[in-house]
């Protein structure tokens, strides 16, 4: 074999994420224990809980979760009584999903916990440990954004 070699274990991608899945992992069984919501369901819930109604293509968009996906989570939440839909008034084709009360109430218990958290993974960095990190990940993903 001629050429170069890759470590993956030293490949910035791979170590990206081996580290999000860990962090989300962990993060994920909190939640799913307690609250018997998976990690797309949270993902959901959680962009709904931070705006009062959105399209499901917005969502998939923001969820990073691909549209069929998002309408199978959104299908399951519905039966859950956890989220609703209305059609948008601006396009008859489109509808609003939005969180139900239970919903709501489900994501204001869940906040705190997920708050918690991630304060206590991130007591593991000083500060100045933090601010790096969170503009090298931000400086990250404006150049593969770039690099696309």
């Amino acid at each position: 074999m001629n050429g170069q070699r890759l470590s993956l274990d030293d490949f910035l991608p791979y170590k990206l994420v081996q580290t999000a899945e860990l962090v989300a992992d962990s993060l994920a069984s909190r939640y799913e224990a307690e609250f018997g919501i998976s990690r797309p369901e949270w993902r959901v819930i959680a962009s709904l809980g931070a705006r009062d109604g959105v399209i499901s293509k917005d969502l998939a968009k923001e969820t990073r979760l691909d549209k069929v996906k998002v309408s199978r989570i959104l299908s399951k939440l519905e039966e859950k009584g956890l989220v609703a839909r209305s059609v948008d008034e601006n396009d008859q084709r489109a509808a609003v999903i939005k969180l139900s009360a239970e919903g709501l109430e489900l994501y204001q218990r869940v906040v705190p916990k997920v708050l918690a958290w991630e304060r206590d993974i991130l007591a593991g960095l000083s500060e100045s440990e933090y601010q790096v990190l969170y503009h090298a990940l931000d400086a990250l993903q404006t150049r593969s954004r770039e690099l696309g």
